[in-house]
């Protein structure tokens, strides 16, 4: 009869183990997927940055095509800072500045002199937009 007990008891502990791996690597599946789809949301994002630049900036091809991993990397950062609601208007405004900062070396060596300039004007727009934003909430 014990047999049994121990039996039952060892079946219950590996039901137990597979369950708990089964949900661990359904965790990790999920946890992926998102990361791709924040990825590819972040791709689309920037594509459609370059796009508006393009136009505005009157960039070559082969400009968009440098430019567009540049914002691809900076777009979920932007993002990651606008949503941070522990964040006050004043800590996202920095962040954001620190985020351009570090974008606008590599953008620059992409860009015309002309174009950077222009580049920097669309970027305070950019903030001023969001600050009016901010006080209109």
């Amino acid at each position: 009869m014990n047999f049994m007990n121990e039996k039952g008891a060892n079946m219950t502990r590996r039901i137990h183990v597979i369950l708990a791996v089964a949900f661990g690597l359904g965790l990790i599946f999920f946890s992926t997927s998102m990361a791709c789809a924040q990825e590819g949301e972040a791709k689309e994002q920037a594509a459609k940055k370059v796009e508006a630049l393009a136009k505005q900036l009157n960039l070559t091809a082969d400009q968009k095509e440098k430019l567009l991993p540049v914002l691809a990397d900076e777009a979920p950062k932007l993002k990651a800072v606008k949503e941070d609601t522990a964040l006050t208007g004043l800590q996202k405004l920095q962040k954001i500045r620190a985020i351009h900062a570090e974008t606008d070396p590599k953008v620059k060596a992409i860009l015309t002199p002309t174009q950077y300039e222009q580049w920097q004007t669309i970027r305070q727009q950019e903030i001023r937009d969001m600050i009016e934003k901010k006080k209109a909430q």
